[in-house]
């Protein structure tokens, strides 16, 4: 049973010295093959809010009311301030076309049913069309492809690298493949719609029964639309997005979507060739060289095809929604067909598994999985007072052997918003656990648009969530229009307490760029301390990490309210380790530049006096 703590203001200490041995990733030759050798940024960025200068932020706003970002707002200088800000990957949100409530049907887009959309921008997790971009995210929505294709160039100009998503599990009710490459039929085209599965379906179907509106909220909010009178031609219907296998779906089933079919059969077999004993160590080449020939649903094929498509128009990697809905066997299909490609190919997935993340890892060849459900969980629950921080050390240890593989994130679109009163309450509060959550792995990090500035997605959007930023709504996001400033990107309308902010991110992210300790080895010292250093609080967390250029202690306070005092211990053993002999050390701050402390070390115990004052950071070089 845990007790529940105050835990108050927090404030992380790094201490940085020099020369140890080298790192142990605790990886095969497999797992080895593609990944980064050193700390990647992502930067998730919700497309269609980006550029959006419209404060409006009228609930159900339409289009014209409330605004919508551009393509062509991801301008030189934007890119660039991104960069800046210590990012390698940005990931654009929301780009294939998926299913929203206006009317294109001047360039042969048939208007999409209010009935079966989420929100009136609609659900980006409902693709439309696979083959082609969102039309909102366009100047002309009739080259709104080229739009995008010169997105790529430019974000490739600036040095950084493109993710999009890919959505394998479900797809808009009314799919429409008006773009397919010459060859390439539309999901359904060919399938037996008698009979609820057979293996080359794309779709499961209720066979004799038409599909029926869930009891839903009415459809944007009761205004008038010529396609809202509660229902949605589907005969027979298909089964829902998130599995279910009603007709009429509830209201809280994934409605809008209809569910992909693997080649898992109704009752949870496999309806495919499966992997060998020992793939788990196979290379990329090797996964690819034995699907060769195989003869595989024709869902794998399809999404085989669209994610090569993507690949050629120059994208870098994909985020893959809801990853564990489908068999790691097709992952292993086309990750290692994508591999081929390009071996450099950024392949992330959201898993929520725990049990299951080495199989999607090492079976499905994926890059990097959501540490959602450990790291990201803990950490809010340890600024929310439910939890104290000593099991991150288990978390971590746990993972030793996929750790680099588990991206660490605190905000994106799904989640609340890191500075919202429903997660850490204010920006400050969020700096500690945004320093454990770059600097304890050698994983990729994340950061969502705005949370840099501390966007706390405050605002009705209409269908969206209060704390979370809506990714159903035209809406503004106003912190981040601050630090936009009309286009110019400059922080000009940011507060000052934003604009220190968002350089607390800029120079964290940036030392995690070029620290090679980040990319070495990890070591709790939680327990010596808790055990033996007076004034040890139970807010307080710290480990160790290096590399055989860089040693680092990180000491992060999640407490909000009060400085504290202490003097942290280094075991004798980390210090034979570090080749530390008796002496005192000069430690001085990396982070901001204007504090030194003394790292003693006698009878081969390292021991420094920290003072950690609230919301405070420090990198401290030897």
């Amino acid at each position: 049973m845990i007790k529940k703590i105050t835990i108050v203001a927090g404030i992380s200490v790094v201490l940085l010295a020099t020369a140890c041995k080298t790192k142990d990733l605790k990886m095969n030759a497999a797992q080895k093959e593609t990944v980064s050798n050193k700390k990647e940024v992502v930067y998730q960025v919700f497309t269609r809010l980006f550029g959006n200068k419209n404060t409006s932020n009228k609930p159900w706003g339409t289009f014209e009311e409330n605004g919508v970002g551009k393509f062509n707002d991801f301008t030189d200088t934007a890119l660039q301030e991104i960069k800046d800000l210590g990012v390698t990957y940005i990931w654009y949100t929301g780009v294939p076309h998926h299913a929203l409530i206006r009317d294109y049907t001047a360039i042969g887009i048939s208007n999409d049913d209010p009935d079966v959309v989420k929100g009136r921008a609609g659900s980006p997790y409902a693709v439309k069309d696979y083959y082609n971009v969102n039309p909102d995210l366009a100047v002309n929505p009739a080259n709104r492809l080229q739009e995008f294709e010169a997105l790529i160039a430019r974000t490739h100009q600036a040095g950084l690298k493109v993710i999009i998503d890919i959505v394998p599990n479900h797809i808009a009710r009314k799919y429409e493949g008006k773009n397919n490459p010459k060859n390439v039929t539309d999901f359904g085209a060919n399938d037996d719609v008698t009979v609820e599965y057979k293996r080359d379906n794309n779709f499961y179907y209720i066979p004799n029964k038409h599909f029926e509106v869930p009891d839903t909220e009415k459809a944007l909010n009761g205004e008038e639309n010529p396609l809202i009178d509660g229902k949605f031609e589907e005969y027979p219907a298909k089964w829902t997005g998130n599995g279910s296998r009603l007709a009429k779906p509830d209201r809280n089933d994934w409605y809008e979507t209809v569910k992909v079919n693997y080649g898992i059969r109704p009752d949870g077999s496999k309806d495919f060739p499966e992997l060998p004993a020992g793939f788990d160590t196979k290379s990329y080449k090797e996964h690819f060289d034995f699907w060769k020939g195989k003869d595989v649903p024709d869902s794998w094929k399809k999404f085989k095809d669209i994610a090569l498509y993507w690949t050629d128009k120059g994208v870098d990697g994909f985020r893959y929604d809801m990853a564990e809905m489908v068999p790691y066997e097709f992952w292993s299909y086309m990750n290692s067909a994508i591999k081929v490609k390009n071996p450099n190919a950024f392949l992330l997935a959201e898993v929520y598994n725990p049990n299951e993340y080495r199989n999607y890892i090492r079976l499905g060849k994926m890059d990097y999985l959501y540490d959602k459900v450990e790291t990201y969980d803990k950490l809010k629950d340890v600024i929310r007072g439910k939890s104290l921080p000593d099991g991150l050390s288990d978390i971590q240890n746990g993972m030793a052997d996929i750790e680099h593989h588990m991206l660490h994130f605190l905000d994106n679109h799904d989640e609340q918003r890191l500075a919202s009163p429903e997660f850490a309450g204010t920006p400050e509060k969020g700096k500690p656990l945004m320093v454990v959550s770059t600097t304890i792995s050698t994983s990729p990090t994340m950061i969502y648009f705005g949370q840099e500035v501390g966007e706390a997605g405050n605002e009705n959007a209409g269908f969206g969530t209060h704390s979370r930023t809506s990714i159903f709504d035209y809406v503004g996001v106003p912190n981040h229009q601050r630090w936009m400033n009309g286009g110019k990107f400059d922080g000009g309308q940011l507060s000052q307490s934003e604009k220190d902010l968002r350089d607390f991110y800029k120079r964290l992210l940036n030392f995690s760029l070029k620290s090679a300790a980040l990319m070495g080895k990890y070591q709790e010292i939680q327990t010596v301390n808790r055990h033996e250093t007076q004034g040890y609080d139970s807010g307080i967390y710290a480990f160790l990490r290096w590399s055989d250029t860089e040693k680092l202690l990180v000491v992060t306070n999640f407490s909000w309210l009060t400085t504290s005092n202490f003097e942290i211990k280094i075991p004798s053993y980390i210090m034979q380790k570090w080749n530390l002999k008796d002496g005192n050390y000069t430690l001085t701050d990396q982070l901001y530049h204007k504090s030194a402390i003394q790292l003693q070390v006698l009878n081969g115990v390292g021991k420094a006096h920290i003072t950690i004052a609230p919301s405070e950071s420090f990198i401290y070089q030897l």
